[in-house]
């Protein structure tokens, strides 16, 4: 896959999180950007003719498994932060009455 493509998914993501009017939605459009930063990395980590450290045997070029532990890694701890931040959408909705960033940002229940 190409780098660019993994900048098009964080500009979407970007774009998203600037015209999203929803906590909702602006929850996903944070992991939109996550999965291409994530993609990022991968691209970055790998290269052509590359195996996995595990399945490889001497004299074999491997990819680097850093970037793969670290997005792993990443995939758990965003994926925690996903549910936090939807959770908090549900107290705030309990709060206020509403999502909408307007509504809340006014303060008004």
């Amino acid at each position: 896959m190409n780098p660019i493509l993994s900048f098009i998914v964080i500009l979407v993501g970007i774009y998203g999180l600037s015209v999203s009017k929803n906590i909702i939605k602006s929850v996903f459009c944070i992991t939109i950007v996550e999965a291409g930063t994530i993609l990022l990395f991968l691209n970055l980590g790998a290269y052509e003719g590359g195996v996995i450290p595990i399945l490889s045997s001497l004299g074999i070029e491997i990819v680097d498994p850093i970037p793969q532990a670290l997005m792993i890694t990443t995939i758990v701890i965003g994926s925690t932060i996903t549910s936090l931040a939807l959770m908090l959408c549900i107290k705030i909705f309990h709060h206020y009455g509403s999502i909408e960033w307007k509504v809340i940002l006014k303060g008004d229940k």
